[in-house]
């Protein structure tokens, strides 16, 4: 245990008294509805010792951890993940507050208050809806790298089997089976898709969310998740209804850096679809992303190389510093430019995930995979950028015999049809995945999934 100085005990016991004397006014619930193009909602749980969270209910978020304080009657809510604030002016009789969300170098008006607001749903026109020609199936395993519970949906083709399969594998943080975002269900139209074409697909919810146990979900990394899928397709060449010579995998996003993993450990892995998945390191993505994504915001360009280099200097300090504690005020310090978000990136890039995540290089893996690779990016993903990672797949695919490296016009991270690849778009895209993306992986997958 730390022995602290008495002045800094102090100052730590008397800080919940001081916040709860600014917070203890306008305690309790907020709700406002953020437009990112489509009504967002979002409902502010205030508490009397400035302790705060936010839930975002079309993206199943909730419990994101804040903290409020007020001075006066300006209100500053700063989340801790994601990097973002809110800032805002409590009206006199305390039943509004006028103000703006502030993320990714953007700022979008937001007006709160005590009563629920009537929202809309979204159009989701490509999510499938029952009476299916499959079966589907709910399922339990074991990972006992772990010891996790993992829970998931099967779905199977008409008969007996045995069927080729396609384990699908999520992107970066807490997603459940059918990676819902904004009402989106990407995976469970792929899974239908494929389904519907004879390919049984497993997809699961990841740990802590839906039925898989969480574990010490908060320091889980990239290579934890890798032990999951394995369990995954342990799981399945265990069924008599699937053909242990042909599981295949398909990532997107963080799960296109997944998948190699696990197949350049398995040679029996059958095929790869890397669906905006990386070819290069973490700490050459991430401040590329953030670039591009202040970009495609409508920031300039002085700006984005700003928190480009920001980040990148960031990466060095906790590349170089494994203790993180000491690498804490070292980032807060690098990261203060923007006070607002300061707080929740320096718990972004200082966790155990993000540490990993940087060093985590695709090309090694990928450049032992054997099975049939298809690697596809959008033209306009602002979070994986086509022209850095599909060069830089091909380059490391180049001793294997069977792969196909594609980039998607006008499409973005999410493969999407969009304006400008930017993420506050996602929601207000009625489609969940373009016709041309879904026929690349499906045609793909089927015609790579027939015996050999």
């Amino acid at each position: 245990m730390r022995f602290l100085p008495r002045a800094v005990v102090a100052a730590a016991l008397l800080a919940p008294a001081i916040a709860m004397a600014q917070v203890a006014p306008i305690a309790g619930d907020w709700y406002g509805t953020l437009d990112v193009g489509v009504k967002l909602p979002l409902v502010f749980h205030l508490q009397a010792d400035g302790t705060a969270s936010v839930d975002s209910p079309a993206q199943k978020a909730t419990g994101l951890k804040a903290t409020a304080t007020l001075a006066g009657d300006q209100l500053t809510v700063t989340l801790t993940a994601p990097a973002a604030a809110y800032e805002g002016k409590v009206a006199a009789d305390r039943k509004s507050i006028t103000g703006q969300w502030v993320q990714n170098g953007g700022r979008l008006p937001l007006t709160l208050e005590r009563a629920p607001q009537a929202v809309v749903a979204p159009k989701r026109p490509q999510t499938p809806k029952p009476p299916f020609p499959y079966r589907a199936e709910d399922v339990t395993y074991t990972n006992p790298a772990s010891g996790l519970t993992l829970a998931g949906t099967l779905t199977l083709p008409p008969g007996d089997g045995p069927f080729p399969v396609a384990l699908l594998i999520s992107g970066s943080g807490p997603q459940d089976r059918d990676e819902t975002l904004y009402d989106h269900k990407p995976f469970l139209v792929l899974a239908d898709a494929l389904t519907r074409r004879g390919v049984a697909v497993l997809r699961v919810d990841d740990r802590g969310v839906g039925g898989s146990q969480p574990g010490d979900v908060l320091n889980a990394t990239t290579l934890d998740f890798a032990t999951d899928v394995a369990a995954g397709v342990a799981y399945l060449r265990g069924r008599k209804d699937i053909d242990p010579a042909r599981v295949g995998l398909i990532g997107h996003s963080e799960g296109g850096v997944i998948a190699p993993l696990v197949a350049a450990k398995d040679p029996r892995i059958a095929f790869l679809v890397l669906m905006a998945g990386t070819g290069v390191p973490g700490d050459q993505v991430l401040p590329l992303q953030y670039h591009d994504i202040y970009i495609a915001s409508g920031a300039s360009e002085k700006a984005a190389a700003q928190q480009a280099q920001r980040i990148e200097a960031a990466n060095a300090i906790v590349l170089a510093e494994p203790d993180q504690i000491k690498a804490n005020p070292q980032l807060l310090a690098l990261l203060k430019a923007d006070p607002q978000t300061a707080a929740g990136l320096t718990a972004l890039i200082n966790s155990t995930w993000y540490r990993t995540f940087l060093t985590v290089d695709p090309a090694r893996s990928l450049a032992q995979v054997r099975a049939p690779v298809l690697a596809i990016n959008g033209a306009k993903d602002t979070q994986v950028s086509a022209a850095v990672n599909i060069p830089a797949i091909k380059a490391a695919l180049a001793g294997n015999a069977d792969t196909t490296t594609l980039v998607l016009p006008d499409l973005n991270h999410l493969f999407q049809t969009a304006r400008t690849g930017a993420p506050a778009e996602y929601a207000n895209i009625e489609e969940t995945i373009a016709p041309s993306a879904l026929a690349t992986v499906v045609d793909w997958t089927v015609a790579h999934s027939k015996p050999r």
